[in-house]
């Protein structure tokens, strides 16, 4: 508690504006347990960057903790190209002060010499991916802290490449910033340094989203869609790309299309969870409607409903929608014929389906760490192949290269041109899924968030995750555990044979059991959220479209045992 309260001490000098220094004053006279939680550690770099709660504290997002982020990046760009005129280009989100927060950001690059592009007003973060390399930047920030509640805010960092900052450039930039100390931060500003960006940047990110979504879909003046911004800020993008794409049927949910950093209509701003979706669920159920789409405030991830085989309104998870887009891309490319050098890819707690359909498809298929950013980092490091598209379980998806990052924006209108083509040919969305798993297998996936905040919740998440390891499951639903992937030793073992495997990723806290019948359990602490997350995943053959409903029931049963086995229901 002694150094809780030093570090706390340090925020009273006259370096910190008044209003700061009053604040922590007053929580260290009325509530020690608030500057506990607020000061016993700083803020770090997750999987999706920094992201936490706003507020006064080292463990908190504010001008101070942005600043020396942001000055420890400008000392490792100006390090790593020494003679450059360095250039970043900064978006922010609908997010309470993220206008602020970017433009104090803008101020201590420009305070070290860095030109720096602002955009003018909120942006997608898949367009400021595309503008770091549009505009030869050698780096980007995006403000978000996407699909968090509104207490909520983030810094995301991308490199020249146009995806979030990996290794070894994240390690190098957090040490740098972990060497620096408040005062080290450079707040005087260089106005001419700045210069405000929009109109010729969202025209070509918006030209480039339709020509790369759009596949010549049929039945388009006979598709209604429903779109909901859920009040962020792909309200300046998608309804834009879907009208210029031919889409002519486009409700937009207008009590959430005004950007909101309070989320007034939603529980939370999160497309996975069903509630976020339910007033454009409603009205396309009103007006009849073939599809909806709501995406996140960053519009980074997207959820979509479609009509089932009863003709109702069903959300589809990010397994699902992950799954359809990437057998129509690999559809399209093997009509134009495949080179050799194709790949789709995915994450280590997503769906198994996919590395079925690249087999099938005679197409490299890639894993990654959870996080996009390793997806990015795939398209980087091999720059001789070709990336046809890949996501992950959390409704993120990447269609092509062009964006290095998942992409609402493009991926909305491809969803929107798979199933109006599927219409116009007498199907549709859902009955194409279950074509791909009378194909492939049935595989159905459940995730299970527990959440855990603060300094105890931080210690009961480290702890789970420790019995989860300490205390193998032996059988899953009846199929014996064969393999038990470590990807924090980087082994994985055949507890059965004894045959151990390198696993060829960086070290990370994610354990997986997989049994002899293709089920896996994986579990891992969110990089984001404090919160601890439990992947279940099973499959069985679907020998015809007529048998998906008993199937999806057994694979349901299943998963109910599952659950109660782990004690996660």
């Amino acid at each position: 508690m002694d150094s809780i309260l030093n570090t706390a001490k340090t925020w009273l000098t006259d370096f910190f504006d008044a209003d700061v220094r009053k604040e922590v004053q007053h929580l260290m006279d009325t509530n020690i347990e608030e500057l506990k939680d607020r000061f016993y550690k700083n803020m770090e770099f997750g999987t999706g960057g920094m992201r936490g709660v706003m507020g006064v504290g080292t463990n908190r997002i504010n001008k101070y903790t942005l600043g020396k982020s942001t000055q420890g990046l400008s000392n490792y760009l100006k390090q790593t190209y020494k003679g450059e005129d360095i250039k970043v280009v900064i978006a922010y989100d609908c997010r309470h002060n993220s206008d602020t927060l970017a433009k104090t950001v803008a101020e201590v690059f420009s305070a070290n010499g860095i030109k720096v592009f602002l955009f003018s007003e909120l942006r997608t973060t898949p367009e400021l991916s595309f503008a770091v390399r549009y505009l030869k930047c050698h780096a980007g920030i995006v403000l978000t802290a996407s699909h968090n509640p509104p207490e909520y805010n983030g810094y995301k960092v991308y490199w020249t490449d146009g995806g979030q900052i990996v290794p070894p450039q994240d390690g190098k930039i957090v040490a740098e910033i972990n060497s620096l100390s408040f005062e080290d931060i450079n707040f005087k500003t260089n106005p001419s340094l700045i210069q405000l960006i929009d109109k010729e940047v969202d025209e070509a990110f918006i030209n480039e989203s339709v020509a790369r979504g759009s596949f010549g879909a049929k039945g388009k003046d006979d598709f209604k869609i429903v779109f909901t911004s859920l009040h962020g800020t792909s309200i300046t993008a998608i309804p834009e790309v879907l009208k210029r794409a031919g889409y002519k049927n486009v409700t937009v949910i207008e009590e959430q299309a005004k950007p909101d950093g309070a989320f007034p209509t939603v529980k939370s701003p999160n497309p996975e969870e069903p509630e976020a979706l339910s007033i454009a669920i409603k009205k396309a159920e009103q007006i009849g409607a073939d599809m909806v789409v709501g995406t996140d405030p960053d519009s980074d991830r997207l959820g979509i409903a479609v009509r089932n085989l009863e003709g109702k309104m069903e959300i589809l998870n990010g397994n699902q929608t992950m799954v359809l887009m990437t057998k129509f891309l690999l559809d399209k490319q093997k009509n134009k014929g495949f080179k050799g050098n194709e790949f789709i890819a995915t994450t280590i707690v997503s769906t198994p389906m996919m590395e079925v359909m690249a087999k099938a498809y005679g197409v490299e298929y890639k894993t990654a760490l959870t996080g996009f950013k390793w997806i990015g980092k795939m398209i980087k490091d091999f720059p001789e192949a070709n990336f046809i598209g890949g996501g992950e379980e959390s409704f993120g998806y990447m269609v092509g290269d062009f964006v290095r990052d998942k992409d609402a924006v493009t991926s909305t209108l491809l969803a929107c041109e798979i199933a109006a083509n599927a219409k116009a040919n007498g199907s549709s969305f859902y009955n194409d899924l279950i074509a791909c798993y009378a194909a492939y297998g049935l595989y159905k996936e459940k995730l299970i968030s527990i959440t855990k905040k603060g300094m105890s919740g931080a210690e009961e998440i480290k702890q789970m995750l420790k019995d989860f390891k300490e205390n193998p499951v032996v059988s899953v639903a009846g199929s014996k555990v064969k393999w038990i992937e470590d990807y924090n030793t980087s082994v994985a073992k055949n507890v059965i044979t004894g045959e151990e495997k390198k696993i060829d990723l960086p070290k990370s806290n994610v354990l997986i059991y997989e049994t002899e019948d293709g089920t896996r359990v994986a579990a891992r602490p969110s990089g984001t959220e404090p919160k601890v997350k439990f992947y279940i995943s099973t499959n069985k053959p679907l020998a015809k479209v007529a048998d998906f409903q008993t199937v999806d029931a057994e694979l349901n049963t299943k998963i109910d045992r599952i659950l109660s086995e782990l004690k996660l229901n």
